[in-house]
């Protein structure tokens, strides 16, 4: 079967400091992988990499096949491909239903007729509450972003990557911040996400996040030093070096 995502000799500099220094990395379709890494080690650099938000130095990545590094974001999102952020991006002052209309429309045709006022579109506005209701929000539809707890908001992200039905989910420390409890709820939502869309996941914390990942990949430096299952990047020594502290 082809890899949903296969990455090659991958690299990226910031002012002659590398922050992908020929990364290489395979996943499966339906796998869910972790990438973990003390702060600086590429994570998110490597989610900027794959979405077209940065372009690479050298290198090659493809999405189920096909090469895509010279095409830009909204491109890899028709190819499916979507993604939640590190720090939130929401609109504070528009209501969880109309956050998710705005990603589905980037994903519509309807975003071309400029002068068809959105209220009309009432089949999109049918999805994003169907889309909420995946997340346990749909009762909270028409509440502003700004009015909700900082786990609901974490939930429409999630929801807003899933609306654009990907088949690739990179989800950037989707744990962080959170309660215990919005913890569970938000953990039990990503291990609920079909088989057919693969998640890769960036979360610093690795004992809340390991029992969602079949395998593992630790960065450091922007090198890939460690990957495996879960025992064997938990036992590798050099992951106790670099990420846990022994």
């Amino acid at each position: 079967m082809t890899p949903a995502l296969q990455i090659t000799g991958l690299r990226k500099a910031f002012g002659g400091l590398p922050a992908m220094n020929g990364v290489s990395l395979e996943v499966l379709q339906g796998e869910r992988r972790l990438i973990i890494g003390p702060n600086g080690a590429g994570k998110t650099t490597l989610f900027n990499l794959i979405t077209g938000d940065l372009a690479p130095d050298a290198g090659a990545i493809r999405l189920f096949g096909e090469e895509v590094s010279h095409l830009k974001c909204h491109q890899r999102a028709h190819r499916g491909v979507a993604r939640t952020y590190q720090i939130i991006t929401l609109f504070p002052k528009d209501t969880l239903e109309h956050n998710i209309v705005l990603a589905l429309l980037g994903m519509s045709s309807v975003r071309w007729n400029a002068f068809r006022p959105l209220a009309v579109e009432t089949s999109l506005c049918e999805e994003a509450r169907r889309v909420l209701g995946l997340v346990g929000l749909e009762r909270s539809a028409t509440r502003m972003i700004g009015e909700v707890a900082y786990g609901e908001k974490r939930r429409v992200e999630i929801a807003m990557a899933l609306a654009q039905k990907p088949k690739l989910l990179l989800l950037d420390e989707p744990l962080a911040g959170l309660s215990l409890e919005e913890r569970v709820a938000v953990k039990a939502l990503i291990a609920a996400i079909p088989r057919d869309v693969t998640v890769v996941m960036i979360e610093h914390d690795m004992d809340t996040a390991l029992d969602l990942a079949e395998r593992i990949t630790v960065l450091h430096y922007g090198s890939v030093i460690v990957e495996g299952t879960r025992s064997e990047v938990v036992t590798d020594p050099k992951t106790h070096e670099v990420y846990l502290g022994a």
